[in-house]
């Protein structure tokens, strides 16, 4: 939306009683990214001589002017104006690089012109040999030659030939420095691609600029720094992790921990105090509302029968109207807690160029490593470790997670967000050698496929585990059995051996078993169930 010279005071001083416009450079110093946002802190350094003058800042990026906040130690500070259109002309400091660049890519579309210049010239000594070689194939042909001595001819056509051979030298060899030419005007294309690409790697700021100006006054002069604060959108963080399990000797699972640094403000930031939060500002800031709930009884209405004519329906008519509801919103919020990461070296982050990679250091876990096993979805066991997350940090996850297993790359995956204080299960692969058998031995339903006084249902699953490797696996073993929450359906089950959790995670009927196996060895796990349901009911 187009904003006119917006003032952000409307205190209003006549012209005549300023002294001067004083130009004041300015540039980011500090930068605290979100992972969706960011508060950048602006400074511009000024001196000024007793009186009223403005400062102007010419080289702002656009910016949402309310959130800007302005403290100038030493002065008295009057009305502040933003302006994003009609900005006076500016002139950019450049520096001897940039200067450089730019001569260079004006050098090289000369030397573009001058190779495209060759081509042309010699193209036309080209056509000027065949209008040649035109001319003498038209003497050749002409009627007059009838009336013409044998001798003259033979002198003609001695001519002809001679001429038409140097006239198609000429033009063979014109076509031969052509191509030459031409590969000269596509490297010098290629060499201006060059320098244009290295100087917009130098110039990588928007054209679209902002204008700020300050009413200031001080009775005796000052000189200092100002410090100009506000928040952006277009910048933003996201987490990075290698994972890294050892299950050499003493196991053990390490989390380095990085983020790379995203920025579209319109300008370059050089050298700024980066500083990394977990704060979220442009989510969910305040819980949502209980709306009181009315619940009404009335009579039961027989729907009427309905009779269709082809065409007759229309779409409006078919549609169910959604229910009345507030909409659940998925916020990361454990207890207020989050996570600021200060940055010690300064970091340059180009406009729309640069994903910045910085360390955030590394959290070191005690896992215990084994087994996952899920012969219901997978013929393999996987191994998997689990840990508390007991380092006082909020992991926040990602899908830039790489998993690394004993120092070989085993894949990237999403990784989940973990607050501190909870567990989590990690998977660093299949385990080929800890093979997964499940077989329903015998499914029998009491007069399958009709409705009878007896509706019964009986499974009997073997479950298999094959160790084929030479070491020992702690295996946790997962499957299910099917519950009920009615009355009259009755679901029983048994299980050899008996599981060592039931209801996993608060998952009904999903049983847990955890045993050792020995190298080269079997475990077979039987699970039966038994389903009973009334007469004139179906199962689902």
């Amino acid at each position: 939306m187009r904003r006119h010279a917006l003032a952000l005071c409307l205190l209003a001083i006549p012209a005549p009683l300023w002294a001067d416009d004083i130009a004041v450079p300015s540039r980011v110093a500090e930068a605290t990214v979100f992972p969706q946002g960011a508060t950048l802190t602006r400074v511009a350094s000024y001196e000024i001589p007793a009186g009223r003058h403005q400062l102007i800042l010419t080289d702002m990026p656009r910016i949402d002017p309310a959130s800007l906040r302005l403290n100038a130690p030493g002065l008295t500070v009057g009305a502040i104006r933003y302006r994003d259109d009609f900005v006076p002309p500016r002139t950019d400091s450049q520096t001897a690089e940039y200067e450089a660049a730019e001569a260079l890519v004006e050098e090289r579309e000369r030397a573009v012109e001058v190779a495209q210049d060759a081509v042309a010239s010699i193209q036309i000594e080209a056509d000027t040999a065949r209008a040649r070689i035109a001319f003498l194939d038209g003497i050749g042909q002409s009627n007059d030659l009838a009336q013409v001595s044998a001798d003259k001819l033979r002198e003609l056509a001695t001519l002809i030939g001679e001429e038409g051979l140097t006239a198609r030298r000429a033009v063979q060899a014109a076509e031969t420095r052509v191509r030459e030419a031409q590969r000269a005007v596509k490297d010098a294309r290629e060499d201006l691609a060059d320098a244009e690409q290295a100087l917009k790697a130098l110039s990588t700021g928007s054209g679209d600029r902002a204008y700020l100006s300050i009413d200031v006054s001080s009775d005796g002069g000052a000189q200092g720094e100002m410090v100009l604060t506000y928040t952006v959108a277009e910048a933003s963080w996201t987490p990075t992790y290698d994972v890294r399990l050892v299950t050499q000797g003493d196991a053990g699972l390490t989390l380095q921990n990085g983020a790379y640094v995203e920025q579209s403000t319109g300008e370059d930031w050089r050298n700024v105090a980066l500083t990394l939060s977990t704060v979220r500002p442009s989510g969910q800031g305040q819980p949502g509302e209980v709306w009181p709930w009315l619940r009404r009884a009335i009579d039961p209405q027989r729907p009427e029968p309905m009779t269709l004519a082809r065409g007759s329906m229309k779409a409006a008519d078919m549609a169910v109207p959604a229910p009345v509801m507030e909409e659940v919103t998925a916020t990361s919020q454990f207890d207020g807690l989050s996570v600021t990461y200060s940055y010690p070296d300064r970091v340059s982050v180009a406009n729309e160029a640069d994903a910045v990679k910085i360390s955030l250091g590394t959290l070191d876990f005690t896992p215990e490593v084994f087994a996952r096993a899920v012969p219901l979805s997978d013929p393999t066991a996987f191994l998997a470790a689990e840990f508390t997350n007991d380092s006082g940090e909020l992991i926040l996850g990602g899908g830039a997670a790489q998993f690394y297993l004993d120092g070989t790359f085993v894949g990237q995956r999403y990784l989940d967000l973990i607050a501190n204080g909870d567990k989590a299960e990690l998977s660093f692969g299949p385990i080929e050698g800890l093979r997964l058998e499940r077989v329903v031995l015998d499914r029998q339903e009491g007069d399958r496929g009709v409705i009878t006084r007896r509706n019964e249902q009986n499974e009997e699953v073997q479950i298999t585990l094959r160790n084929l490797t030479a070491r020992s696996w702690s295996v946790r073993l997962r499957d299910r059995v099917p519950y009920s929450e009615q009355e009259d359906l009755e679901i029983s089950w048994d299980a050899q051996p008996v599981p060592t959790e039931t209801n996993i995670d608060d998952l009904r009927g999903v049983l847990e078993w955890r045993f050792d196996m020995a190298p080269k060895t079997d475990q077979r796990v039987e699970l039966n169930h038994r389903i009973r349901w009334p007469d004139g009911k179906v199962l689902r």
